[in-house]
C-alpha cells in the first residue's frame, strides 16, 4: 500500500508557492519627496554657474538625459556607528527616529531641542558643506574649467556618479553639483584642484573647523565617503551658521535642479532633499548625507514659526525618517512657537 507523506507534500506546496510569489515583481510607490520636481529656481548669475533651467548656448540641440529610479530598494538593517553604540535607543520627545537631533535658534542661540547632540559620529556628505565653505572662502575663480581625472574616479570608487572620466565643468558648476546633487566626484575635483592638491585642502578643512570652534570635528577627505569624517550635531550647527553667510552656498544648496553638459549630452541633476520643493518649508541652506556608517543625515537652516533655526539630524536608519523627523519638528514648532528645551525635555 502506498503511503503519503503529508508533511513532505506540504513542504513541496509551500516551496512552489514561494517560488511563484518570488516571480511577481514588487511595485514600489514613491514617497512625496521623490515625486516629479517643481520648476527650478534660477541661480544667481556672476558666479560661473548656469541658471538651473537654462541649457548652455553651445549645446542648443542636445537632449536632456534624466535618470530616475522606478523601483525603491529595501532599506538594509542599519550598521551605523550610532546604532552600534545604542544611541537610537535614547528616548526623546516627538518620537524622533534620528539617533541625534539638535535645533537651535540662529539669532539667539537658544537650544530648542537636544538629543545626543555631543555624540561624535560619521557625517557622510554633510562633509561637502565644509568643502564648499573652504572653496568659497579661498576665492578661487568659479569660472575656471576643471576636469574629472582618474584620481577623482579612483578616490570615489564604489559610489555612484554621473560625471564620467574627462567630464569638464567650471568650478562653480562642480560646486553646484556637490551641494545640490551630492556628487562625490565633483566634491573630489574641488579638493584636488585646490593649490597643492588634496592634502593641503583637507588641512584647510580641519583648520577651518578649529577656527569655527568645531573641536570634535575631523576630516580626512572632501566627499564624505570615509567614515573617518566625523563631527557632532553641535559642531555642525556652527558649520551651518558659517556657510549661511555665503549667498552662493545658500543658493546652490537649495537649488532644485540643474542641467549640465556631460560630454556631448545635457544631463539633468536634482536635489537630494525633497523638502526644498515643499511649499510649507522656507529653507535657506541644506545638505543631506548617507553612508552606512553614518545613517541618513540632514542639516538645514530654515524659517519656522517666525524664527531662523538651524536643524541637525544624524544617524536616521530609515530612508525617509530624517524627513519625517524634520516634519515632526516643524509641526511641533508651528503648534508651539515659543517652545524650547524647557518644555520639550527628552523622556
Amino acid at each position: 500500500m502506498l503511503k503519503i507523506n503529508v508533511y513532505g507534500t506540504k513542504r513541496l506546496l509551500a516551496c512552489a508557492t514561494g517560488l511563484l510569489m518570488a516571480c511577481i515583481p514588487a511595485v514600489a510607490s514613491h514617497a512625496a519627496t521623490d515625486a516629479q520636481p517643481a520648476p527650478s529656481k534660477a541661480v544667481k548669475k556672476g558666479h560661473g554657474v548656469k541658471p538651473a533651467s537654462a541649457k548652455p548656448a553651445h549645446h542648443p540641440r542636445a537632449a536632456v538625459h534624466t535618470v530616475r529610479r522606478s523601483v525603491a530598494r529595501a532599506e538594509p538593517a542599519s550598521n551605523s556607528f550610532g546604532h552600534a553604540s545604542g544611541l537610537q535607543k535614547t528616548s526623546a520627545a516627538l518620537d524622533l527616529k534620528s539617533s541625534v537631533a539638535f535645533v537651535i535658534d540662529q539669532d539667539t542661540n537658544e537650544i530648542l531641542l537636544n538629543k545626543n547632540s555631543q555624540a561624535v559620529l560619521p557625517i557622510a556628505s554633510i562633509t561637502k558643506l565644509m568643502t564648499a565653505l573652504v572653496v568659497t572662502e579661498t576665492g578661487l575663480s568659479l569660472d575656471e574649467p576643471l576636469s574629472v581625472s582618474q584620481e577623482d574616479v579612483t578616490a570615489t570608487a564604489g559610489s555612484s556618479s554621473r560625471l564620467a572620466l574627462g567630464t569638464q565643468l567650471t568650478r562653480g558648476e562642480m560646486l553646484h553639483l556637490a551641494l545640490m546633487a551630492s556628487e562625490n566626484r565633483a566634491a573630489h575635483v574641488l579638493g584636488r584642484s585646490y593649490p597643492g592638491g588634496i592634502e593641503p585642502f583637507v588641512a584647510a578643512m580641519n583648520a577651518k573647523a578649529q577656527e569655527l570652534g568645531m573641536l570634535s570635528t575631523h576630516y580626512v577627505e572632501p566627499t564624505g565617503l570615509s567614515s573617518n569624517n566625523q563631527s557632532s550635531a553641535q559642531d555642525l550647527s556652527r558649520l551651518v551658521r558659517a556657510a549661511f553667510l555665503h549667498p552662493i552656498i545658500r543658493n546652490l544648496s537649495t537649488s532644485i535642479e540643474a542641467v549640465m553638459p556631460v560630454g556631448r549630452r545635457q544631463v539633468q541633476f536634482h536635489t537630494t532633499n525633497g523638502l526644498v520643493r515643499n511649499p510649507e518649508w522656507e529653507i535657506g541652506l541644506q545638505k543631506t548625507g548617507y553612508i552606512s556608517a553614518a545613517g541618513r543625515c540632514l542639516v538645514m537652516q530654515a524659517q519656522m514659526a517666525g524664527r531662523s533655526l538651524i536643524m541637525v539630524l544624524l544617524d536616521s536608519a530609515g530612508k525617509y525618517s530624517r524627513i519625517g523627523d524634520a516634519e515632526r519638528i516643524r509641526k511641533w514648532l508651528a503648534a508651539s512657537p515659543t517652545a524650547s528645551l524647557d518644555t520639550l525635555q527628552p523622556r
